[in-house]
């Protein structure tokens, strides 16, 4: 090995729908190296791998044994529950309460459609089961647990050879006694399924929502473990030994173990990741404040950062129908879960979605996306349907000969007939118009979501920087954030790879809570602290028996509160201070009407305040890799310049639907490794990099830091 072989490094790995993304960054010296392949839907460890030894062998070449950990980022568990390939599984609750998973919630996605149907329970009837017991709302035995129901149940489930089994018994939250006899009945004789009990996955009150994050946690556990262990064999074979750790959905890593037995904190594990990148990158350049667009080969999310963290929240739905106006979060087509969740709007607008025309004539595009396989047109593997990337291409912005730095070549007359045929004569535009008019109708649906993120949450967007990245996000962020009214935008380095850079820059975190449901004026000091003393126990232990990647724990506090009477809360962090008094109880409650004003746009001071439940986060603290600071050079863009060609703005068009040629602009293209540090130039322009094309429009302004990040404005 070369001397690249005596440093330290840590692997981020991504995988998303089209490509799989790659992250390598020395410990020591800051310096990040990425990879980019195509993902491989079949067998998802394979592009996992395969992305791997690539960054193994760039640079001189890279040991195995100096890798720290590696930390992935999957959506493994989200296909199988979208994709209905779950494990076969029963579920045990108590007695009168079988149809719960039947009834689910009287609520409904979209009110006033007629043809609306909930979606299948995810156990069939046939395989729930009931078991005599009662708890009451504080845990009080009103009915003994029947043991020998209990043995009979066991002996059915037994014959129905099934992989795994939830177990949600009434009030179990408040007293864990009775399900764990029945999770002990189980593993005895079940000893090789799955078992998963409500009161140690999520121990929170509302039967329904706790239900169902423990059957898609067990019903995905073998599917999850299976997969982690495949791709740890992958590494040992590769030679890397060292930790393997999981993205979670709420923005923290835990170990793979961890991540097997309990798979449903993992569920939205690839979006998270480009949010906390996003968040390290603003805080680290002053910039707390942001709203984080990543846009790739099949989905663009968005989220809010405020004070260099996400807001995480438990309003989660997975395997629904895409709705308009509520994104991923917050609906109701789907199956809840009660973990914590990084607060993002998803929609199906990637570089890949497909455009098409609906029966009405109505161009559209999206949700369907082209993916990996076959991909958009311009790829020539077989695809078909025209796509955003084919229309990015056809209008200039794509340079054929320099996708993924020169690694493949675009097929500019496939897109372009793609897009007459599909597109263009159907609707009696240019072939032009109509690839104008497909990445106009993605751009406001990627407003739409930057919206949903900020204005409905209360925020302004013009207080915020949007920070573009994504294979997709740098060549539609600038547009969409000069429709959204805001004024700065920031493209990172490498912004093809920086949700895998996201995974580098996060720390092990674990998650606890209890439930109170106790009036604030009614409310024991005395019990608060005891509840958060065993939740810190509990999470100190967790830590110390898994995260070794990290340092000491730390530990992060909050209660979930609403107004009496209230169905939702909100969550608040408690008080910077150990001891629970009535001052702390004071700030607390300030801070819960300051949050519901900003959230609502009210605040009832008269009205009684209600504690539902209290939440701790166990954080174990991974030290960060530097920012590396580029080397000095001079003050002027045209040492990066690469040449020139037209490309398509709306700005310059007064007839979209013109004759093709109104609307091109002869427009400057950068390379951007090029750069220098300090360096100004104006739109329109083009700044391209191996995994990224970035979009200046013409009344923009580029400035690239000191860390070669691009600032852009409006002049």
């Amino acid at each position: 090995m070369t001397a690249a072989a005596d440093g330290r490094y840590r692997i981020g790995v991504d995988i998303g729908g089209t490509f799989t993304d790659g992250t390598l960054v020395d410990s020591e010296t800051g310096q990040v190296t990425t990879s980019k392949v195509l993902s491989t839907p079949a067998d998802p460890g394979a592009a996992f791998i395969s992305a791997v030894q690539k960054l193994l062998s760039m640079d001189g070449g890279i040991a195995p044994e100096t890798v720290e950990h590696v930390v992935h980022a999957t959506t493994v568990a989200t296909n199988a529950i979208i994709e209905g390939k779950l494990a076969k599984t029963a579920f045990i609750t108590t007695e009168g309460f079988r149809d719960m998973l039947e009834i689910a919630r009287q609520i409904r996605p979209s009110l006033y459609d007629l043809q609306f149907e909930k979606p299948a329970p995810l156990v069939p009837r046939q395989l729930c089961f009931e078991v005599p017991e009662r708890l009451d709302a504080k845990g009080q035995v009103v009915t003994p647990l029947d043991d020998a129901a209990v043995d009979s149940v066991v002996e059915h489930i037994a014959e129905s050879g099934v992989e795994a089994v939830a177990v949600c018994l009434l009030h179990s939250y408040r007293n864990p006694d009775h399900e764990q006899r029945v999770g002990k009945a189980l593993r005895a004789r079940l000893p090789n399924v799955i078992i998963s009990l409500s009161s140690d996955v999520v121990p929170e009150f509302r039967e329904y929502l706790r239900a169902s994050t423990t059957i898609i946690n067990a019903s995905v556990s073998p599917i999850v473990s299976t997969y982690l262990a495949s791709i740890s064999e992958k590494l040992l074979a590769s030679g890397i030994s060292s930790e393997l750790l999981v993205m979670q959905s709420n923005g923290g890593v835990y170990p793979a173990e961890a991540a097997s037995q309990s798979p449903v904190f993992m569920v939205e594990s690839g979006p998270a990741a480009g949010a906390v990148a996003a968040a390290a990158l603003g805080s680290a350049l002053g910039h707390p404040d942001v709203i984080s667009f990543d846009m790739g080969g099949t989905t663009a999310k968005a989220s809010l950062i405020r004070d260099g963290k996400p807001h995480v929240t438990k309003d989660y739905s997975v395997g629904g129908a895409a709705q308009n106006g509520t994104g991923a979060f917050g609906g109701a087509s789907g199956y809840p879960i009660r973990t914590p969740v990084v607060d993002l709007v998803e929609i199906g607008a990637g570089g890949g979605s497909i455009a098409w025309v609906d029966s009405g004539g109505a161009l559209r595009v999206g949700p369907h996306s082209a993916g990996a396989e076959p991909g958009p047109v311009c790829y020539g593997l077989g695809g078909t349907e025209p796509t955003i990337t084919d229309a990015n291409l056809v209008l200039g912005r794509l340079d054929p000969n320099y996708f993924a730095g020169g690694e493949m070549s675009l097929d500019v007359a496939g897109a372009r007939e793609a897009i007459r045929k599909a597109c263009a004569e159907p609707l009696g535009l240019s072939i032009e118009g109509a690839a104008h008019g497909i990445i106009e109708i993605a751009n406001t649906a990627m407003v739409n979501a930057l919206r949903l993120v900020s204005v409905q949450r209360g925020h302004d967007p013009r207080d915020f920087m949007l920070i573009g990245f994504g294979g997709a996000g740098p060549a539609h962020a600038v547009r969409i954030a000069e429709q959204a009214g805001i004024p700065r935008v920031l493209i990172p380095l490498g912004p093809g790879t920086a949700s895998a850079l996201g995974l580098l820059v996060t720390d092990v975190r674990m998650e606890g809570s209890a439930t109170l449901i106790v009036r604030s004026d009614e409310v024991e000091f005395s019990r608060i602290a005891s509840e958060f003393e065993r939740l810190e126990a509990a999470g100190a232990e967790a830590h110390r028996a898994a995260a070794s990647a990290s340092g000491d724990p730390t530990f992060e506090r909050s209660v979930e509160m609403r107004y009496w009477g209230q169905s939702f809360e909100l969550s608040i962090a408690t008080p910077d201070r150990r001891e629970i008094d009535d001052a702390w109880m004071k700030e607390l409650i300030e801070s819960f009407h300051e949050a519901h004003e900003t959230a609502y746009g009210f605040r009832a001071n008269d009205e009684p305040v209600e504690l539902v439940n209290l939440r701790l986060t166990t954080v174990g603290k991974i030290a960060r890799p530097r920012m590396r600071k580029l080397d000095a050079g001079g003050a002027d863009a045209s040492v990066a310049e690469k040449g020139e060609r037209p490309v398509y703005f709306a700005e310059n068009d007064a007839n979209a639907s013109g004759d093709g040629t109104i609307g091109f602009l002869q427009t400057t293209v950068y390379d951007r490794a090029k750069l220098p540090p300090g360096v100004v130039f104006d739109g329109p322009a083009l700044i391209e990099e191996p995994d990224a094309t970035t979009v200046v429009q013409p009344a923009w302004q580029v400035t690239v830091d000191e860390y070669g990040n691009l600032t852009i404005e409006q002049r």
